[in-house]
């Protein structure tokens, strides 16, 4: 194993561990964390009545933040399955299971 650290997080709805390195847990949580605040912001922005194209703006600033954070997520099990081998010892994803995740951030 490499020098990374790795880090498992087990995801409630499939019970499936989601193996990543540090570098990219911290990535994806920090797109994560920007995304929460500026839909904060967009929140704020309704609430005080502000332009709807500014809000709409904001708004699609989130969605980007997002969406970006699942490319990563997407990008690291790809990385993985290429790989052949994942830090924990289970069977990578197969192709069909990452297409279909591909296809939910679509």
């Amino acid at each position: 194993m490499s020098s990374i650290e790795k880090t498992t997080t087990t995801t409630a709805s499939t019970g499936k561990a989601m193996v990543c390195d540090e570098e990219s847990i911290a990535a994806i949580l920090n797109r994560l964390r920007r995304a929460q605040g500026q839909l904060a912001g967009v929140i704020s922005m309704i609430e005080q009545g502000r332009d709807c194209k500014d809000v709409v703006t904001q708004l699609a600033a989130v969605s980007r933040a997002l969406d970006r954070a699942g490319f990563k997520i997407v990008a690291t099990s790809l990385r993985e399955c290429m790989a052949g081998t994942r830090p924990d010892g289970a069977a990578p994803m197969d192709v069909a299971d990452l297409e279909k995740l591909f296809l939910t951030l679509a």
